[in-house]
């Protein structure tokens, strides 16, 4: 499904979890939806057979819907995607919406990748660095990769910070090799 579908369906829910007030919990919903969706190679299988009637996809649908609590906007947009054979995009639209409810609370993804499991203190202190940098919120979801010897990398967006021992050591290599 195209960008422009995917975003088209998620500000519509946009629109509907401001107008109720569950926006947070519409798009937590539907990420366990998809989430779940994505993770059975049955459902999706079952779900997307041209042969399976409408009504008996419908009925799938309610019975995954009421086994994960869903709430009945949840419900209803699982029903509508199905309606329109769209149930395929249900992780295209959920991430979209969730970009969309992000850049609307002005809240940002930092990607911190560092060679060791670092300490709170030290990711609540580059949080507040990246926030005075950026003037948005930032969230951090971290990970680690041993190849990067020391420091760390940060991604915000296209924007890469690169604050490695491995790039460093790069650098240097690179500048005592003879052109």
């Amino acid at each position: 499904m195209s960008l422009a579908v995917a975003t088209r369906y998620a500000r519509a829910l946009l629109e509907l979890g401001q107008e109720t007030r569950t926006l947070d919990a519409l798009i937590g919903e539907l990420e366990s939806a998809s989430s779940t969706y994505t993770g059975s190679a049955e459902l999706r299988s079952t779900l997307e057979n041209p042969r399976l009637g409408r009504d008996v996809k419908q009925a799938i649908i309610v019975e995954v819907a009421n086994a994960l609590g869903l709430s009945a906007h949840a419900k209803n947009t699982l029903r509508l995607l199905v309606e329109r054979r769209r149930i395929s995009a249900l992780s295209s639209i959920t991430a979209r919406l969730r970009e969309l409810a992000d850049r609307e609370k002005g809240l940002v993804h930092a990607e911190v990748t560092s060679a060791i499991r670092l300490t709170e203190d030290f990711y609540e202190r580059l949080r507040g660095q990246l926030e005075s940098l950026t003037g948005k919120k930032i969230s951090v979801r971290r990970s680690e990769d041993p190849s990067l010897i020391g420091g760390v990398v940060v991604r915000i967006g296209d924007t890469v910070i690169d604050g490695s021992l491995k790039s460093r050591l790069e650098s240097l290599k690179q500048s005592l090799l003879p052109n």
